[in-house]
């Protein structure tokens, strides 16, 4: 297993970045890698709420973690504070034991140069995903958040 972090500076105040963080559209339309498609179950944002995500690949020859062609992730929000601090608690839904292990994603926001500085810490990662292409995904993701709050 293993840790990726990444900062990315928002051009956007930290209560429009924690928002887009713990809102079920918002989610959506962010936490999704660029050639992926995403669906939110279920998105319960309080502590010890559950969630649930799918992330399908557009491309049929990519392989899934949970289906042939789907990542899916459930989880619950471990602690919030608001505009400050989300940590989750997630999983995939997988055969996979390796898989399967709960990871730990935390959100830390703070001020910085007129916008938000995010901080988000992907702990558990398991080594079968290989470390760029979380790296990847995440930047991208993160990206799209930017988008959409700026």
């Amino acid at each position: 297993m293993y840790t990726t972090s990444i900062r990315r500076h928002i051009a956007a105040p930290r209560s429009d970045v924690y928002r887009a963080l713990i809102d079920a559209r918002a989610v959506e339309r962010w936490m999704v890698p660029d050639g992926m498609t995403s669906v939110v179950h279920e998105l319960e944002p309080w502590e010890g709420g559950a969630f649930r995500i799918s992330l399908t690949y557009d491309e049929p020859t990519a392989a899934g973690k949970s289906t042939a062609h789907t990542d899916t992730q459930r989880g619950r929000f471990v602690r919030l504070v608001e505009n400050e601090l989300v940590v989750q608690s997630v999983a995939f839904e997988s055969d996979d034991a390796a898989m399967a292990r709960e990871m730990t994603i935390t959100y830390t926001l703070t001020d910085a140069d007129g916008g938000t500085e995010l901080h988000a810490v992907h702990e558990g990662v398991p080594d079968s995903v290989p470390p760029e292409d979380n790296e990847l995904g995440w930047s991208m993701s993160l990206a799209k958040l930017a988008a959409l709050v700026e």
